[in-house]
């Protein structure tokens, strides 16, 4: 958490508040969040800057300056970006601070500081691993039936690891893939290229829909994710298997189960998934 619905959540509700503001001061209270360049060289570059554009690649945001900088945030386990009101009491998880040339500030906080955060020219954002090495995304053009069942078609690993590898989709994470591969009907278990055409149509479209419907609901909350507004999501009241181990399927009524998939917990319907 978070994955891609709540990141672009994130996005859109940052987006009419961020863009065109000038950064005037940065605060930054733990150095080793900021990735590249140095602390000290990160707020001399940003300061000044405006944002002219917020954008967003599978789990990552990404804000675009008008000095041809990027401002690359990933949030990963539990880190939170919102944007808050002069007087805002921060809490002790807040690390890094952007104040707004119209009195309001853009908030890191981050409970288990393993987000990362980076300053870079447009050009030099393929340092960035996962970033440059992501595959295309749910929803997008490139993400087409045709690629997706390719894809499966030429790997021996279990589907859900394949499915969370960034690599091959960009943005899928725990909680989606789950959701995705109960309403196909698939366990996590089997093997990718067992897939037939006619499944893989079923999961393509399945993880369009969660990841549509994740976006719809503002993200899934279970403990620290949060919007731009520092809102909760609503998607966690309508899932599926994810998060419902021993809760009757709501399909066929049999008991959600649990277990580790490539070091993952996975929930899915015994019933249903065979």
């Amino acid at each position: 958490m978070p994955e891609m619905p709540e990141v672009e959540t994130i996005r859109r509700t940052l987006t009419g508040k961020v863009e065109g503001r000038k950064i005037i001061r940065v605060e930054i209270g733990l150095p080793r969040l900021i990735k590249w360049p140095t602390a000290p060289e990160f707020q001399a570059i940003i300061t000044d800057r405006t944002i002219v554009t917020l954008g967003r690649r599978g789990k990552y945001l990404l804000f675009y300056l008008d000095n041809n900088f990027v401002l690359v945030v990933h949030l990963r386990m539990t880190g939170r970006l919102y944007y808050v009101k002069p007087g805002t009491v921060y809490d002790r998880f807040t690390h890094i601070i952007f104040d707004l040339d119209n009195g309001d500030a853009l908030l890191y906080a981050d409970t288990r500081t393993l987000g990362t955060l980076y300053l870079l020219p447009q050009e030099e954002l393929w340092r960035i691993a996962g970033l440059s090495s992501m595959g295309p995304e749910p929803l997008s053009d490139e993400f087409t039936l045709d690629y997706f069942t390719t894809m499966l078609s030429k790997r021996q690993a279990k589907i859900k690891p394949v499915l969370l590898n960034q690599k091959l989709i960009g943005g899928l994470g725990n909680i989606y893939v789950d959701e995705a591969l109960a309403i196909a009907g698939i366990d996590p278990e089997r093997i990718a290229n067992s897939i037939s055409d006619v499944e893989a149509k079923y999961l393509y479209q399945a993880v369009n829909q969660v990841i549509a419907d994740g976006i719809a609901h503002g993200g899934t909350t279970f403990r620290d994710y949060r919007d731009g507004a520092g809102q909760s999501g609503s998607h966690q009241h309508h899932l599926n298997v994810y998060g419902r181990a021993n809760e009757p399927c709501h399909r066929c009524g049999t008991a959600i189960a649990r277990k580790e998939v490539a070091g993952r917990g996975t929930h899915y319907c015994p019933n249903c998934q065979k």
